[in-house]
């Protein structure tokens, strides 16, 4: 078995698993969560647990501890563990330092908004058109949301692992980015960048669903004067139908088969073939580090999907 050795140039590395408490865990979970621990053991680094719980009406109570058993059974330690819905100042701090006004758009108004100016392709997240940067068209008896007026400028962003770079232009492709919805709830973005800094994270691997949602982090990392992680976006686990496996999809639990007594090599030996690694039948999650490393050094990374 190998052990994670430190690299005095990369021995800074500061990594991280974000789960939201909203479920169990599944296979796709699992295999995201494998391979940020490996890209954070491999060079020697720190790796966090973050529990990303600011959505309160769709965290599950149960699900924190649930995580926790899978990820201990997997072999996948963590040095320090934070949790989202403990550091609501943060992001109301962070919120205050942004040109930011409140926004008062429902998503159907967004919608007609967008279709009647240009038209937004079928299925793509509509750009907010600036409606309620005048302040008269703004309605005050309801609940406001607030924007991020977003600067007029072109942001990019790399994937380290897959070598690409995508440019967006914030007005036109983005529009003003909700840091906290008309609930009260901080946004993602907000605070993912803002845990990232406060924690020192160096290094964000995470799914590539998130890909497309980089570049506006990068922006407002900049507009914090926070430094930017190097971002890396792994394939998601697919099932026989090439379908995204998902908890709201009924994906199967891994704590079904840590409760049926599987073995957990056997299911971490599954998650590395699934990735296209020639593994044993079992194999500890350290033993999985040269192929990573590898990975990383240029051979083909990772598959476009199952």
């Amino acid at each position: 078995m190998e052990t994670a050795c430190a690299n005095p140039q990369t021995a800074g590395v500061v990594g991280r698993y974000a789960p939201s408490p909203t479920g169990a865990m599944h296979l796709g979970n699992a295999r995201t969560a494998l391979l940020a621990w490996l890209h954070s053991r491999a060079p020697g680094g720190r790796h966090l647990l973050r529990f990303e719980d600011l959505d309160t009406g769709r965290v599950r109570p149960w699900a924190y501890d649930l995580i926790r058993r899978d990820l201990e059974w997997l072999g996948l330690d963590w040095d320090e563990e934070v949790v989202q819905s403990r550091r609501l100042d943060l992001y109301r701090e962070a919120a205050a330092r942004l040109d930011t006004y409140p926004c008062t758009c429902t998503r159907r108004e967004v919608l007609a908004a967008v279709q009647d100016s240009a038209g937004a392709p079928h299925g793509a997240e509509p750009v907010y058109p600036g409606t309620c940067r005048d302040p008269g068209a703004r309605h005050p008896e309801r609940p406001a949301a607030l924007r991020w007026r977003v600067p007029d400028a072109r942001v990019c962003a790399r994937d380290r692992l897959t070598g690409q770079t995508l440019c967006q232009d914030l007005r036109m492709q983005v529009g003003d980015v909700v840091l906290r919805r008309n609930d009260g709830v901080y946004a993602y973005h907000l605070a993912v960048v803002v845990d990232d800094s406060a924690a020192s994270v160096t290094d964000v691997l995470r799914g590539a669903d998130l890909w497309a949602a980089t570049p506006r982090q990068v922006a407002l990392q900049a507009a914090l004067g926070f430094p930017t992680p190097r971002y890396l976006h792994v394939p998601l686990m697919t099932d026989y139908r090439g379908e995204r496996l998902a908890k709201r999809g009924g994906a199967p639990p891994v704590s079904a088969l840590r409760e049926a007594g599987e073995s957990a090599g056997r299911v971490r030996a599954q998650l590395a073939r699934s990735l296209g690694w020639a593994v044993p039948d079992e194999v500890e999650a350290a033993d999985l580090l040269p192929l990573w490393r590898a990975a990383l050094e240029g051979a083909p990374a990772l598959p476009a999907g199952e």
